[in-house]
């Protein structure tokens, strides 16, 4: 069996480079893991478009109407950070779908990882930050309905808190999110998720890996989870656009074998998406994202 690795075909809006969220890295990230590594123990699996049914466990009916349909008004359109397009929403529920897929394979091979997801800033009822439906939160419900997994962890390193996801699973004991971010950075107004670990500007490598050695074992632990779900947001580099945090390259690579290697240490299957990542040269922002695929493949060869 090869690493699964989950793309997705569907970006094909495009938005200019100088968007914050060009869809373009989508495609380079998929160039540089296909020179790389698939095909060496690692291959591509096509997930299929989420459906309404599994986006009900989490947004609610009017939202989905409203965003489905094509309902937006121009103010909600433009805390979404994005212009309402049928494409745009085709390329979402895939993305949705390939996080869905990507958490199917983790339970049945342990370690699985996507080309796109973390949509954490969404909230049941409206879109905000570039997040149009919460692939995290709706994903960690398909599971949890399937009986696949009793308790769900989500292990949030995106530069940004995970708001939405934290405020869905409020309520919700079978979830604990976690959340190690930027204190100064979006949201304004921070939710609070089961665990938040804010960062003070400018925190590099040794102190982030130290302050993530320091809490993630003992939530292990303590959580006990079925299935951890890993957001890997490359914007706590130092070159992000938005992050204002200060990991190198190598940080990252350290950062994400090290989630990686203790989740599956402690028999945890893993699923993980590549989160934010904000800059005008998309081959280094895709060499960021691709950091997340070369530690779960090296992973997975020195398993073999």
């Amino acid at each position: 069996m090869s690493l699964p690795l989950i793309h997705h075909p569907g970006y094909t809006i495009d938005l200019p480079a100088s968007h914050p969220f060009p869809m373009a890295k989508f495609r380079e990230l998929k160039k540089q893991l296909d020179k790389e590594i698939a095909g060496q123990e690692a291959r591509w699996l096509i997930p299929d478009t989420v459906s309404e049914s599994d986006l009900r466990r989490v947004h609610t009916r009017d939202y989905l109407q409203t965003f489905l349909n094509g309902k937006l008004d121009h103010a909600d359109q433009r805390r979404s950070g994005f212009r309402w397009s049928e494409e745009l929403v085709e390329r979402t529920r895939l993305e949705v779908g390939g996080t869905l897929l990507t958490i199917e394979a983790a339970l049945e091979y342990g370690l699985a990882c996507n080309t796109a997801g973390g949509t954490h800033h969404a909230h049941a009822d409206a879109a905000s930050g570039y997040c149009l439906l919460n692939d995290l939160a709706v994903a960690a419900a398909y599971a949890l309905a399937k009986r696949w997994a009793r308790r769900i962890l989500i292990v949030d390193l995106d530069v940004h808190q995970g708001d939405g996801t934290a405020l869905i699973f409020r309520d919700d004991k079978r979830v604990f999110t976690f959340s190690m971010h930027g204190a100064d950075n979006f949201p304004a107004r921070k939710q609070q998720s089961d665990l938040d670990i804010p960062l003070p500007r400018g925190t590099g490598d040794d102190d982030y890996l130290a302050t993530l050695a320091a809490h993630l074992p003992k939530l292990l632990e303590r959580v006990m989870p079925d299935l951890v779900i890993f957001d890997a947001g490359v914007d706590v580099h130092a070159d992000d656009r938005l992050g204002h945090l200060s990991l190198s390259d190598g940080g990252l690579a350290r950062r994400d074998a090290y989630v990686i290697r203790l989740c599956r240490k402690a028999d945890i299957p893993i699923a993980a998406v590549i989160g934010g990542g904000y800059d005008r040269d998309l081959v280094a922002l895709a060499n960021r994202h691709a950091q997340l695929h070369r530690a779960a493949h090296q992973y997975w060869l020195a398993q073999r």
